[in-house]
């Protein structure tokens, strides 16, 4: 279980989409609002962000109120697209840097907000670590992020009690999927945020509907109805 948070628009501080708000990524790791699996995030967290077109990122396996290297850093760091998480990992699964969101195909960033069976995952070369996270985010990245949808859905048939809910950007394109947890989102004047849970007490955060993928490209948000849908 983690909480995650995606932001596509102008230029802003990783300080100020996961540490400053009342309600931000660094206070949902120990008193999150909305966690329905686990009550803190404690087992690691990532920062993601992409500069001039490349991935970059800041993982560990410590909580993210432990580190003041990062927050003392954090300000400094600006992007227009940000792909962040706070980890708390699945019963039995290894607590490492390389477990923690997001994951990477040198293009992409993706987070998974969830639980899957990996019995249900193939084995893959290019999976960062052994968590069904990891292992999630590799199949995702050899289908093509072009088939997010239909490969959560595919899984999800696979496994019926996995929750998948997935963050992923290239730097122009956001992209999300709801499959079983919360996931709000906040119009900005600047972009669009995308996040587990509202970062603020915002009237205009809106609550994505279960089983969606939602879109973020250009200025535009587009929410389409995935594969088993009630």
């Amino acid at each position: 279980m983690c909480r995650h948070l995606g932001w596509l628009g102008a230029p802003r501080s990783v300080a100020a989409l996961m540490l400053d708000p009342p309600q931000s990524l660094l206070v949902q790791s120990y008193a999150p609002r909305r966690q329905k699996h686990g009550l803190m995030n404690a087992d690691g967290w990532g920062a993601g962000f992409f500069d001039d077109g490349v991935p970059r990122r800041w993982r560990s396996d410590k909580p993210l109120w432990g580190d003041a290297s990062f927050a003392s850093v954090a300000p400094a760091l600006r992007s227009g697209c940000v792909v962040a998480a706070v980890r708390s990992a699945t019963i039995g699964m290894p607590i490492e840097p390389s477990a923690s969101a997001p994951f990477s195909d040198g293009q992409w960033l993706l987070s998974h907000n969830g639980v899957v069976d990996r019995a249900v995952l193939p084995l893959s070369a290019l999976a960062e670590s052994t968590v069904d996270s990891a292992l999630l985010a590799a199949l995702i990245f050899s289908r093509g992020l072009d088939a997010l949808g239909d490969t959560v859905a595919e899984v999800g048939a696979s496994d019926p009690n996995a929750r998948l809910n997935i963050l992923a950007a290239n730097g122009s394109c956001l992209l999300a999927t709801t499959w079983g947890d919360t996931l709000s989102m906040l119009r900005c004047d600047d972009g669009v945020v995308l996040a587990s849970e509202p970062y603020d007490d915002d009237p205009a955060w809106q609550d994505i509907p279960d089983r969606h993928l939602v879109t973020v490209r250009d200025g535009h948000v587009e929410l389409t109805p995935m594969k088993g849908t009630p």
